[in-house]
Order: C-alpha cells, then structure tokens, then sequence
C-alpha cells in the first residue's frame, strides 16, 4: 500500500492520474476513503477527467498515527494536506473536496495559503464557533468512555441514536480508527475550530457548500455561515438519500466550470 511520510504518521493514498484537473478528496472524522464511500460521501467516486488525490488522515482507515491529541488537530491535518500537495501538485492549483472534518483541514489550508486552490465543494460543515464548545465536550466524554468501557459499547450506544434523514438507508459502518488511537483522535477533534470569521471572508475561490438536515454535529447553521463569508460561495441543502446521490454531480460540476474543461461524474461503478 501507497504511504507518503509526514511527521508522527505515516498517510495511505491513492491516486487516479487522467491527466486534467488536480483534484483532492479529504474524509470526515473518524472516517477514511473505503467508509466515506459506504456512506455515499466519496464524491469522486466516477469523476473522470481529473488528476484525483484522496487519502487517509493520519490515524484514520489504513494511514498510521500515535496517540497524542495535538496531532489530530485540524490545524496539524492542514499541514499534511499542504504537504502532499507540495508533493503530487507543485506549483499547480488544486480543487479541494470534503466532509466535517475534511472541510475544517481544507480551509485551514486555505487561510494559509489561498492561492493553492482554485475551489472547493464542502460537505457537512462541522460545529463551529459558539457551537463547538458543546460539541467538543461530547468528544471529550466520547474518548473517556472508550478509556473506560472500550469501542464497542460506545458503538452500541451510537446505534439507538437518530440519524440525519438524508443519510438513512447505509450499511452499518463502524469508525476506521485504530482503538488505541480514537481517544486522542477524538480529543483532537475537540481541540479543534473553523478559522475565524475574518479570515474566510478573505477567501475569494469559487465554492459550494453541501448541507443536510436534522443533524447536530454538522448544522446547517454552520454552513450558511460559510456562505455568509465566504464571497463566491452556494449552498444546497438535502433532505433525503436521493438528494445526497446528487452530490458526486455537483463535484463535477465545480471542477468543470473552475477549469472550462469537459470533466464529468460518470456516476458510481
């Protein structure tokens, strides 16, 4: 398996080279590539035309990590975002897909460095601002209780739970991370917050952002911020599965009025 060295981790990639547009898919958290895609959150899926980097954050599906909650902070995540683009895109800009904590890497990355993208499609932004405090004690809680009664109770427990209507319909899936790493890598989750308010409003790049209802961890109040700052940003919010099985289009969309180019989704295989 492909893995691409930053530090404290080692990061499982895959790479799709059809010589067009430089295009890079993040997950959410406690997710990966292959569990994203379970729960029809892998956009890519069928994109043709494009240069398509996806990849595991550290700690996640098949990329390695070590406890320690400042690595999972999605301050640190934009560094190895911003790394791997060094490495597969040097010098190019790159279009950025993601859910939650995708999203949260992705626009740290940008703040940082903005002409490194020329557009985003962002998925299920996450808590932010005045409603991450509650969300990050629920992740503080959620690790202590992994510490204590280990992973499967609090996946029994997460089960009774009422789910976004738009995302009912999914095979169980469970979270893609290690046991001994998910306490650190939900404490660094609650270590973590969107860039400012201010420093969004400074990012120009075309953007849509994808919302759906009925979901605390990913309100849709978070995501009419973004579109509120953010000058050149959409919004489309689902209510159903079947609005969700539109979002691979959309991606593709983006990347082909970004570029002018002939990129297409030719839907899932």
């Amino acid at each position: 398996m492909h893995k691409f060295e930053v530090e404290g981790a080692r990061l499982a990639w895959a790479f799709s080279d059809e010589d067009g547009q430089p295009v890079v898919q993040l997950h959410g958290l406690t997710s990966s590539r292959s569990r994203d895609r379970v729960l029809d959150l892998d956009l890519g899926r069928g994109l043709s035309g494009t240069q398509l980097l996806r990849y595991d954050a550290r700690g996640h599906g098949h990329s390695t990590g070590r406890p320690v909650p400042d690595d999972y902070r999605w301050t640190t995540l934009a560094d190895d975002l911003l790394r791997l683009l060094d490495y597969w895109f040097p010098g190019e800009q790159v279009h950025g897909v993601g859910p939650s904590m995708g999203t949260g890497t992705l626009l740290h990355a940008a703040v940082r460095e903005p002409d490194r993208f020329s557009g985003f499609t962002l998925l299920l932004p996450p808590t932010a601002w005045e409603t991450r405090a509650e969300r990050a004690d629920e992740y503080e809680r959620a690790a202590k209780f992994i510490e204590q009664h280990g992973v499967a109770r609090l996946i029994a427990a997460h089960r009774s739970m009422e789910q976004p209507p738009a995302s009912v319909g999914h095979p169980d899936s469970v979270p893609h991370v290690n046991e001994q790493l998910l306490p650190s890598v939900y404490r660094g989750a609650a270590l973590s917050d969107l860039p400012s308010p201010e420093q969004l409003a400074s990012l120009t790049q075309p953007t849509t952002v994808l919302a759906w209802i009925d979901d605390p961890a990913h309100p849709v109040s978070t995501a009419e911020a973004l579109v509120s700052l953010m000058p050149n940003a959409t919004l489309q919010v689902a209510s159903t599965p079947a609005d969700v099985q539109e979002w691979p289009a959309v991606l593709a969309a983006d990347v082909a009025r970004e570029h002018g180019s002939d990129i297409n989704d030719e839907g899932v295989d």
